[in-house]
């Protein structure tokens, strides 16, 4: 997941969790309506685990989305009923990766500013969630 103030980017893997695929992004609202919205694809994608990309600054400090970020996994776990007991959650940073998914869209793609706004939170968490199944394989 990439979160967002205003929107919260999706992506997932395939099963033998080797590539991320882009999925959607939503729409944030309230905290309880975006886990409902979340719940239609843990169960439709049969959702195991969570990745949430954890915006450190480029100094590798916290700031306050990283707190927003923590905040937002530790509430998850509050609702077994949509994430599932004992949930598996792991923050990933994220430093970069709408930069270069922006990047990416410009520069290769040659993507106009309208569309690259409806993609780019999507790919921001394919690009996250992409670097965690990386390097689960290195481990």
């Amino acid at each position: 997941m990439d979160l967002g103030t205003k929107t919260i980017g999706l992506a997932v893997s395939d099963s033998g969790q080797g590539i991320a695929t882009p999925l959607k992004t939503i729409q944030r609202t309230k905290f309880t309506r975006d886990l409902e919205t979340l719940k239609t694809v843990i169960d439709d994608y049969e959702i195991g685990g969570f990745v949430l990309g954890y915006p450190l600054n480029m100094d590798g400090s916290e700031g306050p989305r990283c707190e927003a970020t923590r905040h937002f996994a530790q509430e998850m776990q509050n609702y077994p009923q949509i994430v599932g007991t004992d949930p598996w959650i792991a923050l990933w940073d994220e430093r970069l990766s709408t930069v270069s998914v922006e990047d990416f869209l410009v520069n290769t793609v040659d993507m106009s500013r309208t569309k690259r706004k409806q993609v780019v939170d999507k790919l921001a968490a394919q690009h996250i969630l992409q670097g965690a199944l990386d390097f689960m394989v290195r481990c």
